[in-house]
């Protein structure tokens, strides 16, 4: 008894520092952002309680769903373009030979690169004027003059914005799928293919199934990654033009700040961390569903 009891101890005194980490940077802020959706508050003025009319009026904002439709439209557009090219590229380099090392460390790069940064240098290459993306078009004879990518033509600079995420971000989902790939023991596969089966039935039938599970973390991590967009959208349109590109959080931003309507920008907070609380749970329910 007194060894179990100290065990307990021992692992709760382990557990401590996770749990006041999720405390103190997650709980706390929370609660804090519920209470704020609850009140009028301007920052320059004293919070004044409201109960859900900051609710009730974000339920009636016309922008606010315009913003998210479009971050919806963002999210399903990337999203099977990660998780698919992130797949191909670590089967392309899961074995071990020097050449597909390199190939996933140029890959994963950009990964290691703030997004902000990322971002600004993106805008860089999309300029009008000074681009490479134009200079190189225009030295091929494919365009007859400069385009202007950002902040004119909403499909044009939504195009600009996903080249940019893709080169950004397509490196993490397939290191984690390198991972899981190489952590099939090489029995299975051989087998498989003693058995006469080809690449592609052994990459369906073998390979996919088992990092399922991988695949299925990935896409939730894309999944939240892009309905949380704001830092390519703010810095390469700041949502131009007329709002078309005008993320969930980027309107979110423009409440809470530019207008000094914190409480409004609290609620509509809310209301976004709760669909990204639905997909978590619709992800673990797959997740149980394919480990069962």
């Amino acid at each position: 008894m007194r060894r179990n009891r100290r065990s307990a101890v021992v692992g709760f005194a382990y557990l401590a520092p996770a749990l006041v980490f999720v405390l103190v940077f997650t709980a706390y802020p929370l609660g804090q952002m519920a209470w704020m959706s609850l009140h009028n508050w301007s920052l320059i003025t004293p919070p004044r309680f409201v109960g859900l009319d900051n609710y009730e009026r974000a339920f009636k904002d016309t922008q606010f769903w315009v913003s998210f439709r479009f971050t919806l439209w963002y999210t399903a557009l990337i999203t099977p373009v990660l998780i698919i090219g992130g797949y191909l590229l670590a089967l392309l380099t899961s074995q071990n030979s020097l050449l597909r090392k390199v190939t996933r460390t140029v890959v994963f790069i950009p990964v290691v690169i703030g997004l902000g940064v990322s971002s600004l240098l993106w805008y860089w290459l999309f300029s009008t004027d000074f681009g490479l993306v134009n200079r190189v078009l225009l030295d091929l004879g494919w365009i007859s003059k400069p385009v202007l990518w950002l902040g004119v033509d909403a499909d044009v600079s939504n195009a600009a914005i996903i080249a940019s995420v893709v080169w950004k971000v397509i490196g993490f989902g397939m290191i984690l799928f390198v991972g899981a790939i190489q952590a099939i023991p090489t029995d299975i596969t051989e087998a498989a293919q003693v058995d006469g089966a080809s690449y592609r039935q052994r990459v369906t039938r073998v390979i996919l199934p088992l990092t399922m599970r991988t695949v299925l973390l990935v896409t939730l991590v894309s999944v939240i990654g892009s309905l949380l967009a704001f830092d390519q959208f703010y810095i390469m349109t700041a949502g131009q033009p007329q709002n078309e590109t005008a993320t969930s959080v980027f309107y979110v931003y423009l409440n809470s700040f530019p207008y000094l309507k914190l409480g409004y920008g609290a609620a509509l907070s809310m209301i976004l961390a709760a669909f990204i609380l639905v997909f978590t749970v619709f992800q673990l329910l797959l997740t149980r569903r394919s480990h069962a």
